[in-house]
């Protein structure tokens, strides 16, 4: 297997040194191109050949630094109507090319200056080949990256001494701090010409780190959604539902381990024993079944990109689309839920809808946001459930 090693960049020539070391002893040097300073975290690879920038911005990368696959990164450059979120969590961004000239009637700046102004570092000149070659031999791993230091024993040191992702609740830092009420979407409605809708039911969506075209599909189907913290009461929405003031309840996507949500967990199987409409997307999808009883388990590198079939095991079709998740549900969940959808490259569960309950979820990305638009159709579904809910 080859090693990741530096490699030629059109613009890395004029750019700071960067030094890169990895939990299983490899160590390299690339060339910085965002922030200045260090950051550890987990790096995984994404296939996705287009939408970086909604990649960037999605908060369930929290935590860890994203290394492309299409080797040239930065030529559209990046602009608010993209950003999938408020802020970047990710810790960092790995490419084989980045490009610093963008041509693009819609960007504002540069790819460099968006990660400069938010603190997160970027890193090119990499043999990306190589690097994802071995995360998918290897697995995941935590890796060290900094523009100070650069003795590889130092960085060693400075990443053995800081806690595993599996082990920092990210959510805290992702969901927002208060609640709000999103019933309007410049870019979904007009962009894609949609036609602003009647609001039919209101539900509630719980932020483990919810990216804006979730939202925005919400809305598209007539749903007007509040989004509020994922410190939520479940009692409390309980009793906002047999007022018939919400008709459902969201779960969003975020980072991190979904088995250290304890509270989050117990709230969740409050909702469970209602009878009120759920549907849960990504994270959400993980923590319905663990609320049931089935713990989830780390997959080896995870699913993350835009090209990814899935089998609906309802309509025979397959459909393409977006991923992005480190864990997966177990099989033995068939015994309490239906298996709607299956992942095509290595069959893990993608969907599942619970018997006897108005729940249903998917582990992969129906809104893409990048991706294809194949599995919007849930939101339908669930808007559909939440209609008929009363």
């Amino acid at each position: 297997m080859p090693t990741p090693k530096a490699s030629q960049s059109s613009t890395s020539h004029n750019l700071q040194t960067i030094s890169l070391y990895f939990e299983n002893g490899v160590f390299l040097q690339a060339k910085s191109f965002g922030a200045e300073g260090t950051a550890v975290g987990e790096v995984v690879f994404n296939t996705s050949l287009s939408g970086y920038e909604e990649i960037i911005t999605d908060p369930s990368y929290a935590g860890q630094f994203i290394t492309f696959s299409m080797p040239e990164i930065g030529i559209v450059g990046v602009n608010p109507q993209d950003e999938e979120s408020r802020q970047i969590f990710c810790k960092g961004v790995i490419v084989a090319n980045y490009n610093d000239f963008y041509s693009n009637f819609r960007a504002t700046q540069s790819l460099g200056d968006f990660l400069k102004a938010q603190n997160i570092i970027g890193i090119c000149g990499v043999d990306t080949r190589a690097l994802i070659k071995m995360l998918t031999k290897q697995g995941s791993m935590m890796m060290i990256a900094s523009t100070q230091l650069h003795d590889a024993q130092a960085l060693a040191a400075k990443l053995a001494a800081t806690p595993h992702i599996q082990d920092i609740n990210y959510i805290e830092q992702v969901s927002t701090p208060t609640s709000y009420t999103h019933q309007d979407s410049v870019f979904s409605f007009e962009s894609f010409s949609y036609a602003k809708p009647q609001w039919h039911k209101k539900i509630l969506a719980i932020d483990f780190g919810i990216k804006r075209n979730i939202l925005n599909e919400l809305n598209a189907v007539g749903l007007e959604v509040e989004v509020i913290p994922y410190a939520f009461n479940a009692d409390e929405v309980l009793e906002r539902f047999r007022a018939k003031e919400i008709g459902g309840v969201f779960l969003s996507n975020g980072p991190g381990d979904p088995l250290v949500l304890d509270e989050q967990i117990t709230q969740i199987k409050k909702l469970i024993d209602s009878n009120i409409p759920i549907f849960g997307i990504c994270l959400g999808h993980q923590l319905l079944a663990i609320a049931h009883g089935f713990e989830t388990f780390k997959l080896k590198f995870g699913h993350h990109g835009g090209n990814h079939p899935v089998k609906n095991l309802i309509t025979q079709e397959v459909e393409i689309t977006a991923q992005n998740h480190n864990y997966s549900v177990p099989d033995s969940i068939e015994s309490i839920a239906q298996v709607t959808h299956r992942n095509l490259f290595d069959g893990t569960i993608e969907g599942l809808r619970y018997y006897n309950k108005p729940i249903f979820s998917v582990q992969h990305h129906p809104e893409a946001s990048p991706g294809p638009k194949e599995a919007r159709r849930l939101f339908a579904e669930f808007a559909t459930m939440v209609q008929e809910s009363r």
